[in-house]
């Protein structure tokens, strides 16, 4: 479908913020309204010291909940507050000096040790196993296996997709949205993935959720689909470069499988960021508009790789379905 097509049909433009977001720029956010002391500690689930980051298990009542914390990236913004501004000087307590070589532990004031703060409440059990750290296993998933074992999964087992269509349907997360296109076929929303932080253009990461129903994930893409992957492709690209400054050549632009959701979504990250364990789930969207092209039913007809964690109710399918050939 080419660019005139598109138009005549009625499609929305895409609706663009026009204000730039660069990494020294300090960005204003809405105060929540949920407190933290309105929750008690349970458990940590898991944690990666790498990325400072950690899942929490924690409950309001006889509810439950998970809490993400990670601590924020610094920028050339508040870099420059800890050394220069004397009202906001970090205290500093010596760790070990060694000639010219100190190593000491930093105190900066609080707004500047801001931690990154994700909660999902009421939280199911489903949630609290999804951020629990648990073994990983690859499973490789055939054609019979996912008509046997994945898709009755999917029926059975999915979480809810309410908040996919309050974005969707504009109830949710309006102030966020980058790009809006309509057309009920070629159609999506882009946004920053919650994983962002919204200011560090080396984190940077969106994700474009398709408006089409029935695609949940890349089994189901064939090449009735290739029109909607590329003006993804193509519009989300141009909506990126023309707010964040990221241009095409340094975007990593992939679809996971498995999702964590099922509802067709595509992911745009930048290259320098490192997203740690998605490697055996990434397929790049260039790859996958090529095998489509070359083989119409390319996703129907492959067997998949992908990993699980041991206790995901799906691998124990798969395991149970071994054990009965």
């Amino acid at each position: 479908m080419s660019e005139s097509d598109v138009q005549n049909n009625g499609t929305k433009r895409c609706k663009l913020d026009e204000t730039r977001v660069d990494s020294d720029v300090t960005v204003k956010t809405q105060p929540s309204d949920t407190s933290l002391d309105a929750f008690e500690f349970v458990r940590v689930l898991n944690q990666r010291s790498q990325t400072k980051w950690i899942a929490i298990e924690a409950k309001s009542g006889d509810q439950k909940a998970v809490v993400l914390l990670e601590k924020m990236a610094f920028n050339e913004s508040n870099a420059r507050q800890i050394l220069e501004d004397n009202s906001s000087a970090s205290s500093l307590r010596l760790d070990f000096q060694n000639d010219i070589y100190s190593n000491y532990m930093a105190f900066p004031r609080s707004d500047l040790n801001a931690i990154k703060t994700t909660i999902i409440h009421p939280a199911s059990d489903r949630h609290i196993q999804k951020y629990l750290h648990q073994e990983i296993r690859v499973v490789l998933e055939t054609p019979r296996l996912y008509a046997e074992v994945t898709y009755p999964h999917i029926q059975r087992q999915q979480l809810s997709l309410q908040w996919v269509h309050n974005i969707l349907d504009h109830k949710s997360e309006t102030e966020r949205i980058v790009c809006d296109i309509e057309d009920p076929d070629i159609g999506f929303v882009l946004l920053p993935d919650m994983k962002w932080d919204g200011i560090q253009i080396e984190t940077l990461y969106l994700v474009a959720i398709c408006r089409t129903q029935g695609v949940r994930s890349l089994r189901d893409l064939n090449e009735t689909h290739l029109p909607l992957l590329n003006h993804i492709k193509t519009t989300s690209c141009d909506a990126i470069e023309r707010k964040y400054g990221v241009t095409r050549d340094q975007l990593r632009i992939y679809i996971h499988y498995q999702p964590s959701y099922y509802h067709f979504h595509i992911h745009f990250t930048s290259l320098a960021f490192e997203d740690p364990g998605t490697v055996e789930r990434i397929h790049l969207l260039d790859a996958v508009i090529n095998n489509i092209t070359l083989c119409n039913d390319y996703y129907q007809k492959s067997s998949l790789l992908f990993p699980l964690k041991q206790n995901d109710p799906l691998f124990k399918a798969f395991t149970d379905k071994s054990l009965e050939n």
